[in-house]
């Protein structure tokens, strides 16, 4: 058995949603954009959750997208794969407060010190017919994320490998029915297209 498959999905939590509003809580440009909010508490330190976060070896390892630089210095443009997406999207590294607050793109995170860890909160701007996709995708991610900084990595866990998991639409619905909205049409698992 591998780790992915020993690795098992625990109930959606720690996530909300923002309707129509931004990273910075302003009213978003786009309407059919919604934030997730997701909180997780890790018990690493501030520094070594930054360095997961934009170190692009450690990105590889968990994240669901690659960069081909840093995204650790504010002013920075690194070309921002996601998995399953046919090109990059230059990214500007919009703000690096290490290790407290980073933003790029649509997404931003906060990292407080927390006991003898950090409590680490993203905001992304999704669409909102996708925010329950969006709330379990990012649900393992920091699964996996935890795991590489404990020391025991189970390799990244993204796109089709993700719905293909027997406890993936589980995830969704309960993700969804928390945020009030339908859950997304089923897509194909091999391709992540509806």
């Amino acid at each position: 058995m591998t780790d992915h498959e020993q690795y098992t999905l625990g109930p959606a939590s720690g996530a909300r949603v923002v309707k129509g509003r931004g990273k910075d809580d302003r009213v978003s440009q786009d309407e059919e954009k919604w934030t997730l909010i997701l909180v997780r508490e890790l018990r690493h330190s501030p520094e070594k959750v930054w360095q997961a976060l934009t170190d692009p070896a450690q990105l590889r390892e968990w994240a669901p997208f690659v960069t081909d630089g840093s995204l650790g210095t504010v002013g920075a443009t690194v070309k921002l794969t996601w998995v399953g997406a046919a090109a990059p999207i230059e990214t500007k590294v919009t703000r690096a407060d290490s290790p407290t607050v980073l933003e790029y793109g649509d997404i931003r995170w906060e990292l407080k010190a927390f006991g003898k860890g950090t409590r680490l909160t993203l905001w992304h701007n999704i669409d909102r017919r996708f925010i329950a996709w969006g709330a379990a995708g990012w649900h393992i991610a920091f699964d996996v994320l935890d795991r590489l900084l404990k020391g025991n990595p189970i390799g990244r866990i993204v796109d089709a490998n993700a719905m293909k998991r027997h406890d993936w639409k589980r995830l969704v619905e309960e993700y969804a029915k928390q945020f009030g909205t339908e859950t997304p049409k089923r897509s194909d698992p091999t391709t992540g297209r509806l």
